[in-house]
C-alpha cells in the first residue's frame, strides 16, 4: 500500500519543473524518486542554519504577572537542493522552562542540524520530527522552529500551501483578535481607538485588581465583541464565576485560562456554571494533555511554540474535535513566519488570536495578512512567506 509520503510525492510530480527549483531532475524509469536525486545525480542533504533575533514590541506588553518590551527569538532556515524553508522559535521569558532560552534552543538546533543530515528525504516529516522530539525533554520552541521550516520546505517542493494540503478552505479562516494589554485607562483608551476600526473582535488581558476598569474603559470606546484572557489571575472560584457573569453582561464572548492550572477541579466547577466558553491556555501544552482537560474546559488554545509545531498542532485540532471540544489557535509575539504557520489550520478553528506579528516593529517576512479583521491566507506554497 502506498504511504502518504509516496502519494504526496506522486501528486507533486506535475508541479515539479524548472519553475519550482530552477533545475531539471533526473528520474529513474523504474521507480521515480522526486527530490532525492539532484540534476547532477547526487543525493542532496538538508542543511539547517539559525541565528538569534530579538523581537522589538511596538508597545510595552503587560499581562497579569509581568511586562516586557522585547521577546527573545531564533530564526531558522533549512535548505535542500536550492529550496529554503523558514522557521522560528519565539521564547517569552516566563515560559523558558517549556520553550527554552536562546542559549538552550541554539544548542538544540546545533545538534538537530547534525541529526537532520542523516535524513535524505524531507517528506519523512513523521520520522524526522519524532526523532528530533526525542532528543530533548524541553526546548519546545526550538522543535517548533525546525517543524515550521520543514513544513515550509515540503510545501514549496510540492508547490502548494499547507492549508490546501490539509484540505481546508481559506475562506473559512476566522477573524483574529487584537490584544490590548493591561495598562492605565488613558493608554487602554488610546490603544482601543487606534485598533477598533481595523478589527472585528478584541482580546483583553485581565487578572489584576482593575479588571472591571479595563472592560469599562474599552466599552467607552467600542462595542466590539471581546475575548478575555485572565492568565491564571483569579484564584477563587466564586470570584471567577461572578466575574464571568459580569463579563457576559458586557459583551465578552469567551474566557481564557481564568484560574491557575493547578486548580483543575475549580476550573471544572467554573466551566460547568459559566455562560461563556472557557478555554485552556497554560493548562494545555501538547497533544497528550487534551484528554485530561475534557470536562474541565470548553476548548483548548493551540500555540505552535508550546506544542512543537504544525505537525502536532494539526493533530491537536482533530483530537479536540473528536472529543467535542472547541479549538482556538494562538501565538506568542512572533514574526509573520510562525504566525503564518499557525494560520494554515485557522480555517478549522473557532477562535484565532494571531496578532503576534502585528505587535512587533521588526518583522522579517510578509505572510498571512489581516484584512478588515479577518485572517487572509496567501496562495503561496509552504507557509506562504515573502522575505522582506
Amino acid at each position: 500500500m502506498a504511504t502518504r509520503r509516496d502519494f504526496l510525492k506522486t501528486a507533486a510530480a506535475a508541479a515539479i519543473s524548472t519553475s519550482v527549483v530552477g533545475k531539471a531532475y533526473a528520474f529513474s524509469n523504474e521507480h521515480p524518486q522526486l527530490f532525492n536525486i539532484t540534476h547532477l545525480g547526487e543525493k542532496p542533504k538538508m542543511k539547517l542554519t539559525f541565528f538569534p533575533y530579538e523581537l522589538n514590541l511596538r508597545h510595552v506588553f503587560t499581562v497579569a504577572t509581568y511586562s516586557r518590551s522585547t521577546t527573545p527569538d531564533v530564526q531558522v532556515e533549512i535548505t535542500y537542493d536550492g529550496v529554503t524553508g523558514y522557521g522560528e522559535a519565539s521564547m517569552p521569558p516566563y515560559l523558558a522552562k517549556e520553550l527554552g532560552t536562546v542559549e538552550s534552543v541554539c544548542d538544540f538546533l546545533t545538534r538537530a542540524g547534525k541529526e537532520l543530515e542523516k535524513f535524505d528525504d524531507p517528506f519523512m516529516l513523521e520520522d524526522i520530527l519524532t526523532h528530533l522530539d526525542a532528543m530533548d525533554e524541553g526546548n519546545a520552541a526550538g522543535k517548533a522552529a525546525v517543524d515550521i521550516a520543514l513544513h515550509d520546505l515540503v510545501g514549496k517542493l510540492m508547490n502548494q500551501p499547507w492549508y490546501k494540503i490539509w484540505g481546508l478552505d481559506p475562506a473559512k479562516a476566522p477573524n483574529t483578535t487584537f490584544t490590548i494589554g493591561i495598562d492605565t485607562a488613558d493608554v487602554v483608551r488610546a490603544k482601543t481607538k487606534e485598533c477598533a476600526d481595523q478589527f472585528n473582535i478584541l482580546k483583553v488581558k485581565l487578572g489584576r485588581e482593575n479588571d472591571k476598569e479595563m472592560i469599562e474603559t474599552i466599552r467607552s470606546v467600542t462595542d466590539l465583541p471581546i475575548a478575555v484572557d485572565a492568565n491564571q489571575g483569579w484564584t477563587d472560584k466564586q470570584y471567577a464565576i461572578d466575574m464571568i457573569h459580569w463579563l457576559h453582561e458586557h459583551g465578552i464572548v469567551m474566557v481564557e485560562q481564568p484560574m491557575p492550572k493547578t486548580q483543575l477541579d475549580d476550573i471544572a466547577w467554573v466551566t460547568e456554571r459559566s455562560p461563556l466558553p472557557i478555554f485552556a491556555d497554560e493548562s494545555i501544552q501538547r497533544l497528550k494533555d487534551i484528554a485530561s482537560l475534557k470536562g474541565a474546559f470548553s476548548g483548548i488554545n493551540i500555540k505552535l511554540m508550546k506544542c512543537t509545531g504544525m505537525r502536532e498542532g494539526w493533530k491537536m485540532v482533530t483530537t479536540a474535535r473528536s472529543l467535542g471540544m472547541k479549538v482556538m489557535v494562538g501565538c506568542m509575539t512572533e514574526t509573520s513566519c510562525a504566525c503564518s504557520a499557525a494560520a494554515q489550520f485557522s480555517p478549522a478553528v473557532d477562535f484565532a488570536d494571531l496578532d503576534g506579528n502585528l505587535l512587533i516593529a521588526n518583522d522579517r517576512f510578509e505572510g498571512m495578512t489581516v484584512v478588515k479583521g479577518k485572517i487572509t491566507l496567501p496562495n503561496r506554497p509552504g507557509i506562504g512567506l515573502i522575505k522582506l
